[in-house]
């Protein structure tokens, strides 16, 4: 058993970014293009790699416990903390159910919101054949409530685009490096290699799709897919979207879906102390 934990968790040479780790939890940035669960036996997701971390350097040979607490989709980069212990998954699934998280995206749109901020409140249906979700009637048999707060956030394209800007706690100082890491794990799948100006367009001049704007979004609900398919719905569908938004479903290959989830907030499951969590400074 020791020799198949010691293979399954050291096989991966990939690193991870650890924000915080002690022995209740870790809080870790998922990186564009890496699954946080995956089916595959083997695969380099996010559960397993952090497993073998705790492997290497525990004393403990074991195998480690670790509770998926949230999770991003496979294109989507952002923060995550996972439980080390089943007390810690009981407390923060408790705060999660209770709405007690502070869940914060970036998304960079195609055309722009009628309002400069809002809220977004739809019902939600998941098609399991088509694997996307669909805003519906409440009635709909399935459907699920989903609720998002949005802002327009011009003033992070100048510090996206500035490049001469540097601090010890940014993470990223350019306008793709937000949305996807410059080391992503190696899945095995073809993953874009770049995205021209994605910031160049102007969002006071409505040009239809060219027309880029960045928002700043507090998650309220977390339904399969939500801010992708909240946004599309009124008309701003995420760049790179090649299930939701209607200039992206001709292309084939890997998503560069531009969207991140760039801050986290939640009570420490044992300390109750407040924990945030940023990839700007």
């Amino acid at each position: 058993m020791q020799n198949h934990i010691q293979k399954n968790y050291r096989k991966n040479n990939s690193t991870l970014n650890i924000l915080f780790e002690d022995s209740d939890i870790i809080v870790c940035e998922k990186p564009h293009g890496t699954a946080t669960q995956s089916r595959r036996i083997g695969s380099p997701d996010m559960v397993n790699l952090i497993k073998r971390h705790i492997y290497e350097t525990s004393s403990d040979k074991s195998e480690p416990y670790l509770a998926v607490i949230h999770r991003l989709d496979q294109p989507v980069r952002g923060i995550l903390v996972f439980a080390k212990t089943p007390a810690a998954a009981k407390d923060l699934n408790r705060q999660l159910q209770n709405g007690d998280f502070g869940k914060y995206y970036l998304a960079l749109t195609n055309g722009i919101p009628s309002d400069t901020s809002g809220t977004l409140e739809n019902y939600l249906y998941k098609n399991p054949q088509t694997n996307t979700a669909s805003v519906c009637d409440a009635k709909k048999k399935g459907a699920k409530k989903a609720r998002l707060f949005y802002e327009i956030h011009n003033e992070l394209r100048d510090f996206f685009t500035d490049t001469s800007r540097s601090t010890p706690d940014t993470i990223t100082t350019n306008s793709e490096d937000i949305f996807f890491s410059k080391n992503p794990v190696n899945t095995g799948d073809e993953h874009a290699s770049d995205i021209q100006d994605i910031f160049s367009s102007s969002t006071s001049v409505d040009n239809g799709q060219s027309t880029k704007t960045l928002l700043k979004i507090h998650l309220d609900t977390g339904r399969f897919h939500q801010i992708r398919c909240q946004l599309a719905a009124i008309g701003c569908p995420i760049v790179g979207d090649t299930k939701y938004n209607p200039g992206c479903r001709a292309k084939k290959g890997w998503q560069t879906l531009c969207l991140c989830a760039y801050k986290l907030e939640f009570a420490h499951p044992v300390t109750h102390k407040k924990m945030h969590f940023s990839l700007l400074a």
